[in-house]
């Protein structure tokens, strides 16, 4: 069948990995708890999930991005892409549990090593794509003292894993991280630019960066008739950023994402 859109694909740094320029975030595949969007959801069943996948990868989406954390997200992805692997570009995460309702943070290197071993049984996949540390704020500590990206660098050595990197909260960490990693996550929204110095250093190294909270995880944002465009129009002018990832079950809502990134990243200024 053929895509819907013509999504442009961007290199990721130096990894090799090239990724469409929106990403599919899937918390809400596997968790409804704790979570911080301004309305409530119902998880999807199999069915609905795999009509999403469907879409997104007709929509030229080829970028997923899960994480243990996400509850049963990385399961049912699993699942889900069973025969259809090749098409995507995992990411998911380490250092973060959701257990209980409740985020517990473990950045040793026996936990990470544990984490990706088990994210590779759940995926159902030999080699994971993009493994980042799921930072709980305390990012250079977890940089300089944890061993979590010296065990994530092993790892890759291993063929267990292609790329590495963490997804910060602070700036000051992404700054750190950027010479250390092949990729980092951080935030931008239009009303949160401060991590653009940490992409601006991340371009200069040739370090890959995707972003997360572009829509200020589904809050509005005062930017004029269509604040989506504007955000992704902001965010993807920037020539360091690879691919921007939002989290959505809703199909229109998808298929309105995928329209603003491609007119974002070709520089159309209308429909």
């Amino acid at each position: 069948m053929a895509p819907e859109l013509e999504l442009p694909r961007r290199r990721l740094g130096r990894t090799g990995i090239k990724v469409s320029v929106l990403g599919l975030g899937t918390v809400k595949f596997g968790r409804d708890q704790g979570v911080k969007y301004p309305q409530g959801f119902t998880i999807p069943d199999d069915r609905a999930a795999r009509a999403l996948l469907d879409l997104a990868r007709d929509l030229g989406i080829n970028l997923l991005d899960t994480a243990p954390a996400y509850g049963v997200s990385e399961a049912r992805l699993g699942h889900l892409l069973r025969g259809a692997r090749e098409h995507w570009v995992i990411c998911t995460k380490v250092g973060e549990e959701f257990e209980a309702g409740v985020s517990r943070h473990d950045f040793s290197p026996h936990h990470v090593r544990a984490s990706v071993e088990r994210s590779l049984r759940r995926l159902q996949t030999g080699v994971l794509d993009i493994v980042l540390i799921h930072s709980d704020g305390n990012d250079e500590l977890i940089i300089e003292q944890s061993g979590a990206l010296e065990t994530l660098a092993e790892l890759k050595q291993e063929g267990k894993l292609r790329s590495f990197g963490i997804s910060t909260k602070t700036v000051a960490g992404g700054l750190r991280a950027a010479a250390r990693c092949d990729l980092l996550m951080v935030s931008w929204n239009l009303a949160d630019e401060t991590h653009i110095p940490v992409i601006d250093r991340c371009r200069e190294l040739g370090t890959g960066v995707l972003i997360k909270k572009a829509l200020a995880s589904g809050h509005a944002l005062a930017a004029g008739d269509d604040p989506v465009r504007a955000a992704f129009a902001r965010i993807l002018a920037h020539t360091g950023v690879g691919s921007l990832v939002i989290g959505t079950i809703d199909p229109d809502h998808l298929r309105a994402n995928a329209r603003a990134a491609r007119a974002a990243a070709l520089g159309d200024s209308g429909d």
